[in-house]
């Protein structure tokens, strides 16, 4: 008599599938390829991996980011693998360890890094994150309280280069309710990270606040955040071509007409300064630049002098200074 096989795994709808495949598909431009997906182990990580794992079956690898930042940390990247097993999905723990400064912003730049690595060990092209809808929201309102423009407040994008990584967002359409719903559905338990909750941070506070506004809708904020990022996209195309075809050499200086738009100047400027100049300035410290040029004066920035001329702006390397 023939052994008694396992029962068989509750399939998503067909619907779900094609909805992700579909949004994958258009992300990599129709040839996804071997896909990595980065799952935390929380409600949303682990329906970015159901999802990707019935839809594209075979083609799967995932990696669990341990940042060491807390005890149970180990454990949860364990139960990823876990049901990564479950599904046939190879599965990689990637320890990493948080430099000195701001531990949020040390953890992201550390995590991207691992990934790349990770996935340029593992041949793969593409590595999608969980980010969803209701993500995209909290992120919106955090910088428009922090009065940012275009480029933040078109949010998350739904592709990005990070860290040498091309990182995906196929979630960016679906809300957080519906995913939980996947994983609870699956039988499976998801990790429970405190700093959701934790007042000290801007996004748990935003996410508590828009419990009690019921009067918002997250699906039209986040329709907004994407309208943004076709603007910032836009605006990106027309400043490449001011540098291509407007900004000319004279002397040993480039020059750019002084009335642009500001939207368009500040993006010129960085341009101009990231080709002739030294570091990566702040949107901040360029935007002061651009404000001082407009008044009539002369600035200097990133190892660039910037002298306002008659109609145009004049961009040169800073003298060096003597010791």
């Amino acid at each position: 008599m023939a052994a008694e096989e396992d029962p068989p795994i509750d399939s998503l709808p067909a619907s779900l599938r094609f909805r992700f495949q579909d949004s994958i598909r258009a992300l990599t431009d129709g040839a996804p390829g071997r896909l990595g997906v980065a799952v935390s182990g929380g409600p949303d990580s682990l329906a970015l991996l159901l999802l990707a794992a019935e839809s594209f079956p075979g083609a799967v690898c995932a990696a669990t980011v341990d940042h060491g930042l807390r005890a149970e940390s180990a454990a949860e990247a364990g139960l990823v693998a876990q049901y990564c097993g479950e599904l046939g999905v190879p599965h990689d723990t990637l320890v990493i360890e948080i430099g000195e400064g701001n531990v949020s912003e040390r953890a992201r730049e550390a995590r991207y890094e691992a990934l790349a690595g990770w996935a340029a060990r593992q041949g793969v092209s593409h590595v999608a994150t969980a980010h969803h809808a209701d993500d995209q929201v909290e992120t919106f309102l955090m910088r428009l309280n922090r009065g940012s423009g275009v480029a933040g407040l078109a949010g998350i994008r739904k592709r990005a280069r990070i860290s040498a990584l091309e990182v995906i967002r196929p979630l960016l359409d679906w809300r957080r309710a519906e995913l939980a719903e996947l994983v609870e559905a699956r039988g499976w338990m998801s990790v429970d990270d405190p700093s959701n909750r934790d007042p000290r941070y801007d996004r748990a506070r935003i996410r508590a606040a828009l419990i009690e506004a019921d009067w918002l809708d997250p699906e039209a904020i986040a329709a907004s955040a994407a309208h943004l990022a076709d603007a910032d996209t836009a605006l990106d195309w027309m400043a490449d071509r001011i540098m291509a075809g407007t900004v000319r050499a004279v002397g040993d200086r480039l020059a750019l007409p002084a009335d642009l738009p500001r939207a368009l100047a500040l993006r010129v400027v960085a341009r101009l300064l990231g080709q002739i100049g030294e570091g990566a300035p702040r949107g901040s410290e360029i935007a002061r630049l651009c404000d001082a040029l407009a008044a009539g004066k002369v600035a200097t920035l990133a190892g660039v002098v910037a002298r306002p001329g008659k109609g145009v702006w004049r961009f040169g390397k800073a003298p060096e200074r003597r010791g």
